[in-house]
């Protein structure tokens, strides 16, 4: 029981460094954002001096820098990114904590630790923080930050309130080594699925500005965030690894549905849904990489993906009945 109520303190602790977290990433955006705004300036006096004292054609003007990227300001790197190193240290402690609550959580229940929506929400939000930290460790993602961490401390204070159940053993029928393997991946990809979902967003809003739109144009960190095509590339890898293990779920939860109740697909709600979500992503699949869909009409197939699999998990469990209905807060 001592181990059951540190993990609940555990996944509070991780809640809270997530939203400081999430709170420090936004006040990298806004410096970055700042710093835009004296970028132009600085151009706009350097175009003025460089004119009136005849600069050679092709020379850099004064104060430009080559090779700037996403989250340089008008010197570089000599824009002060404090803030993104605090939100990128407290998204690895956050991740530490939450593995700690979940190794805990699955002691003191004496079993793995997914078997209800509570731990479902546990394991996902940490899958979630470790893709978005891990992402960053092979390419600059820390645009990402505010609204992956802002997702994830939002996620655990709801499981924490609304899911939360005691850490007790399970039902005869999810006592199964397919339990490991049919839920553990199907965690997995819903953790991949929310990083590239707050990608697919982020190239909306940057699409969007980049056209103009009026309610859009005071969101200067937007121009801070890669390109849209940068970021439909990434959310694109991102979902095409989570389709893989997507499918894997589905067959997987068909041999495990033989073995259990002597069929492998009977229509219950959450196969019905769980197939809808496949469905989904499989056209945007098909639909990027056979049609040649790509940008806004690609970003809103992964949106409504998404929705699909937030559903999936709230909307099956608790409003239909079905033979996954133990998999609730039960």
């Amino acid at each position: 029981m001592e181990m059951a109520n540190l993990s609940v303190l555990l996944v509070w602790a991780a809640a809270t460094a997530l939203a400081i977290a999430m709170v420090a990433f936004a006040a990298d955006l806004a410096r970055l954002s700042g710093a835009r705004v004296a970028e132009r300036d600085t151009a706009r006096e350097s175009a003025m001096v460089g004119a009136g004292a005849g600069r050679v054609r092709g020379a850099p003007a004064p104060g430009a820098t080559a090779g700037r990227g996403p989250g340089d300001g008008p010197e570089g790197d000599a824009v002060s990114r404090k803030g993104a190193g605090i939100g990128m240290s407290l998204s690895w402690l956050a991740a530490a904590m939450l593995l700690v609550a979940i190794v805990l959580r699955g002691i003191a229940s004496g079993r793995t630790p997914w078997a209800n929506m509570y731990e479902f929400t546990l394991v996902g939000t940490f899958v979630a923080v470790a893709v978005f930290v891990g992402v960053c460790l092979v390419r600059e993602a820390r645009f990402l930050g505010a609204f992956v961490t802002g997702l994830g401390a939002v996620f655990l204070v709801l499981g924490q309130n609304a899911f939360f159940v005691a850490a007790t053993g399970v039902q005869p029928a999810l006592q199964n080594y397919w339990l490991v393997i049919h839920v553990g991946v199907a965690i997995i990809a819903t953790g991949i699925l929310t990083v590239a979902f707050v990608t697919s967003v982020l190239q909306l809003l940057r699409d969007s500005r980049d056209e103009g739109t009026p309610w859009l144009g005071r969101w200067g960190w937007l121009d801070h965030t890669p390109s849209p095509g940068t970021m439909e590339a990434l959310s694109f890898r991102l979902n095409a690894v989570a389709f893989v293990l997507w499918t894997f779920t589905i067959i997987g939860g068909a041999i495990w549905a033989e073995d259990a109740w002597g069929r492998y697909w009977g229509w219950d709600p959450k196969e019905v849904w769980s197939f809808v979500v496949w469905v989904v992503y499989a056209a945007y699949l098909h639909a990027r990489t056979t049609r040649g869909w790509s940008g806004r009409r690609a970003a809103w197939f992964v949106v409504a993906g998404y929705a699909c699999v937030l559903f999936n998990f709230t909307g099956v469990n608790l409003i239909f009945n079905g033979l996954h209905s133990y998999s609730g807060l039960s």
